[in-house]
């Protein structure tokens, strides 16, 4: 079995606190030896988990940048531009934290968070911008607007939505939330 694909395995353990029966060491020497016989088994509340981790990292960044561009009074093309890098930004950002804390150094936590998040964050961004574009009048309500927050709410639910059996797939092959897993013990 690949390590992604045993990684992917250990994630649906809820309450997994260790390695047991696999030795004591530490989660980046983990990552690097293969196991066989453990088939994987990714769950909808793994995948849950990950789109929630990816949700709250973007939410942070979009509330950001369309509270930066709306109180600039910029136009909607610059307001999502701005949003959806502070997404990227926030949504690595709360990867790379606990990969630091972890002990990972710099460049690997870099490569970690972008190979767990990015597909992840485009599907959210693309689906939740695209939201918020097709509900009339929700770009261009204020701040103080039900509106406003009643549409950004919604586009985040629907992103949530659309996003998880992405993940779901994603992690099932070893891939996204699945490539960080062995550093979250």
């Amino acid at each position: 079995m690949s390590e992604p694909s045993h990684q992917a395995h250990h994630a649906g353990h809820e309450g997994h606190q260790g390695y047991e029966g696999h030795g004591h060491h530490a989660p980046e020497e983990h990552a690097h030896h293969a196991h066989t016989g453990h088939p994987a088994k990714t769950t909808w509340r793994m995948a849950a988990s990950a789109t929630l981790h990816c949700l709250t990292g973007c939410a942070i960044g979009e509330v950001l940048g369309l509270v930066i561009g709306t109180a600039l009074g910029w136009a909607t093309a610059p307001t999502i531009v701005l949003a959806v890098a502070l997404a990227f930004f926030f949504g690595y950002l709360l990867t790379l934290i606990p990969l630091r804390r972890a002990g990972v150094d710099w460049g690997a936590a870099i490569k970690l968070a972008l190979a767990a998040d990015t597909v992840s964050i485009i599907v959210m961004e693309i689906v939740d911008n695209g939201v918020m574009l097709v509900i009339p009048g929700a770009m261009d309500a204020g701040l103080a607007t039900g509106l406003f927050w009643g549409a950004l709410a919604f586009a985040f639910l629907v992103a949530f939505l659309v996003t998880t059996p992405v993940n779901k797939w994603i992690i099932g092959r070893g891939k996204g939330h699945a490539v960080v897993h062995a550093y979250h013990h």
